[in-house]
């Protein structure tokens, strides 16, 4: 087996976004199971995620993701990624949870009463049942969003990539998912604010100006970010009392 298909890995890679290069000869390899995205808002944190599955091309240098290049086309990497949003409603598509978790085992063969049967026994698995049926619109904020976790899992992805999946939700609701997240077999790569939510992962990688700006243990670039990001907030403090 070869490195690539077990792994994440960039090889000089620079992405476009409208026009404007947004990550530039970005190279990094990723192998550990469970990997965090620190950066400011605009970083391209986002941008860079979002090329696991295709969701933006990769304009030059190569990546592949768990043995699949992403010269083979959007299709394929998101046979093998499965992507999480920041707004659970830019994802669900379907009137209800149980709608939502069968169509992507519909799009890959499985028979409508077999999708049907997997996905009730999911939301079984983790005690929803009962929203099985529900319109997804009555639905709180937290149970939008383990239904999207929900829908991408069941698909059996090699990679599950969550960008910003909690902002919006409340502490409690957010504990739990990410007591849901700590237990799944797949590769986490979880872009987040939440610097806490990180300090367990295996490696944190730090994005700044489309490249990277430090990748290692949580407790070194984690402690390096805040004290970069004060020394920041102090300085543009020092300037307005100038002002």
């Amino acid at each position: 087996m070869n490195e690539t298909s077990k792994t994440i890995s960039f090889d000089h890679v620079s992405i476009e976004r409208s026009g404007a290069t947004i990550i530039r000869d970005l190279t990094v390899q990723l192998p550990d199971q469970r990997v965090g995205i620190i950066g400011r808002n605009g970083s391209g944190k986002s941008t860079l995620v979002r090329s696991l599955n295709g969701l933006l091309p990769v304009s030059a240098g190569s990546l592949h993701v768990h043995g699949v290049s992403a010269e083979e086309g959007a299709k394929k990497l998101a046979r093998v990624t499965g992507f999480v949003f920041q707004n659970p409603d830019h994802q669900l598509i379907f009137p209800t949870a149980l709608e939502e978790l069968s169509f992507g085992l519909r799009q890959i063969g499985v028979g409508k009463a077999d999708a049907k049967a997997q996905g009730l026994a999911l939301l079984q698995d983790h005690g929803i049942a009962p929203l099985a049926e529900r319109p997804v619109h009555e639905l709180s904020e937290g149970q939008k969003q383990l239904i999207c976790i929900l829908a991408v899992l069941i698909m059996e992805p090699k990679l599950v990539v969550l960008d910003e999946p909690f902002s919006s939700l409340d502490l409690r609701t957010r504990a739990a998912l990410r007591r849901k997240l700590e237990k799944l077999d797949q590769q986490v790569i979880f872009v987040s604010h939440e610097l806490d939510a990180l300090s367990d992962y295996d490696k944190v990688l730090w994005i700044e100006d489309g490249a990277i700006k430090q990748f290692g243990a949580p407790s070194d670039v984690l402690a390096a970010y805040q004290e970069h990001e004060l020394s920041g907030a102090d300085l543009h403090f020092e300037g307005a009392a100038r002002a």
